[in-house]
């Protein structure tokens, strides 16, 4: 047998004989040749079998799509091909001859591809997010292992709220209650006091009744928490954080970027310094006149863009009509397919925005941003946008006042450009016992289970902040998903917990 080697050295080694072992993604016959579409997980080969090889020739016959085989033959260059290089093959080995695979070329429902995720994971619009998330995950620890922070795993499972008692999990723990954790950050404030720069990565869970296409039930989020740091310093690390992350996807993943037509110009445009508003600026920024008239126009330039649309689809389900050969059949019909998507994602989006727009007009100081205003607010900016000092009331107990204006807290949200929305929440904690307690006490807090946690005030309380990025939400945006189910493999959300 030849030496074993992977579809994406395959370019090193023209004119050698190697073995390629992988599935089969496609496979056709022309006459006396087999062309054959195979997949490894690192990249696509095209392989050819000529009848003049009648063993490899013969082993295929009736070998289906995600078939898996052993192909050997010669590699030599085919600018054409996948990579610029093809395999000769000649000899075959059938490890499993796949029959009737659900998931065909054509097009399939969501609920469909949903059912079906763990075979949907093979497709390489879903390997080429896998191979992004997997390069930000990567990128982010590289971040902090750079910048000097020490990794800290924190409990899952804890006998309270950290955010908003409403989302937690409830489970028994051994006849007692206790919860899923919704975030690492008030241990990892513990280990900040002793090591300085600290982090923590992990999955997290809010019961949050939702169904937008922002929102999981079971998410991964990485949170930097450091001794010492204001507000000032958090924005800064964040920036610096994402623009890491950014830079990393384009450095090493162009391929897969282009597998889901990303424009990378949006990508390239991610740089510092981000621009900077408090909220009360974003709420005069929802009120302005001028923003308004803008989002008409838009509204307006969207409802020509979509009956174009309309007129397209009309014209190819004409042709589609007609006669013609099946491989333009096809690709006819997935060029309709994918306007057909384009126009309901437009029709919904119309049917949506003039209330988004009313909402921003009317919207009141002192209400949380929704989705809504985080997307119009991210849509104005080509990078992202950082909105600090929101009204203590809708954030959490642990921020720190803003004794500057003590209507508010010296927090920070990080909106993806877009209309991604948040990807970063964080803040200074506070770090007075006594107005910590206070607080707690207006939220009708029951102190005793957060002894541990107030001995940081007591005991060397210094000035700290921290803020938490979500994966999910993060490959969303640099993969330019429409929903975030897409972006782990095994997305959990309100009516879904399989497969």
């Amino acid at each position: 047998m030849k030496s074993f080697v992977q579809i994406q050295s395959l370019n090193e080694h023209v004119g050698a004989e190697v073995a390629l072992r992988g599935w089969i993604r496609t496979i056709r016959s022309s006459g006396k040749i087999r062309f054959v579409e195979l997949r490894d997980g690192t990249g696509i080969c095209q392989c050819i079998v000529e009848a003049g090889e009648p063993e490899a020739f013969a082993a295929l016959e009736g070998c289906g799509q995600e078939s898996s085989v052993v192909l050997a033959g010669t590699v030599r260059e085919e600018l054409r091909s996948p990579g610029g290089v093809e395999l000769a093959v000649s000899a075959a080995e059938v490890l499993h001859a796949g029959e009737d695979f659900p998931i065909a070329r054509k097009e399939h429902g969501i609920e469909f591809l949903m059912q079906h995720r763990h075979l949907w994971l093979r497709s390489p619009r879903q390997t080429a997010i896998l191979k992004i998330r997997h390069r930000i995950i990567q990128a982010a620890r590289e971040f902090f292992d750079q910048q000097g922070f020490t990794l800290i795993d924190t409990p899952i499972f804890q006998p309270g709220a950290a955010e908003g008692a409403g989302t937690l999990f409830e489970v028994d723990y051994f006849g007692n209650p206790a919860f899923l954790a919704q975030t690492g950050q008030l241990y990892l404030e513990t280990a900040a006091m002793a090591l300085g720069k600290v982090y923590c990565f992990g999955p997290t869970f809010r019961a949050e009744k939702s169904k937008t296409r922002r929102h999981l039930t079971e998410f991964w989020m990485i949170e930097p928490e450091v001794a010492f740091y204001e507000l000032k310093d958090l924005e800064g690390l964040s920036e610096a954080f994402i623009c890491h992350l950014v830079q990393a996807v384009l450095t090493h993943n162009r391929a897969e970027l282009e597998v889901l037509e990303r424009d990378c110009g949006a990508l390239e445009a991610v740089r510092m310094p981000f621009p900077r508003m408090t909220y009360s600026e974003a709420v005069e920024m929802l009120h302005d006149a001028g923003l308004h008239e803008k989002l008409e126009s838009e509204l307006a330039g969207e409802q020509e863009r979509y009956e174009q649309l309309l007129k397209d689809i009309e014209a190819l389900e004409s042709q589609l009509g007609g006669s013609m050969k099946a491989w333009k059949r096809e690709k006819l019909s997935k060029e309709l397919q994918a306007l057909r998507e384009q126009a309901g994602d437009l029709q919904r989006w119309l049917q949506n925005q003039p209330g988004h727009i009313a909402d921003a007009k009317g919207f009141r100081w002192g209400d949380d941003f929704g989705g809504d205003e985080e997307t119009i607010l991210s849509r104005q900016f080509d990078r992202p946008l950082i909105v600090t000092e929101y009204p203590r009331e809708v954030k959490a107990f642990y921020m720190k006042r803003n004794e500057a204006d003590p209507r508010t807290v010296l927090n920070l949200d990080v909106l993806a450009p877009e209309g991604y929305g948040e990807i970063i929440g964080g803040s200074q904690r506070e770090d007075s016992l006594e107005v910590l307690l206070a607080r707690m006490a207006e939220e009708g807090m029951d102190p005793g289970p957060y002894e541990w946690y107030l001995d940081l005030r007591r005991y060397g309380s210094v000035p700290h902040g921290g803020f938490g990025l979500g994966i999910e939400r993060t490959v969303s945006w640099i993969c330019g998903l429409k929903h975030i189910r897409e972006t782990i493999p095994f997305p959990r959300m309100m009516g879904r917990m399989s497969p």
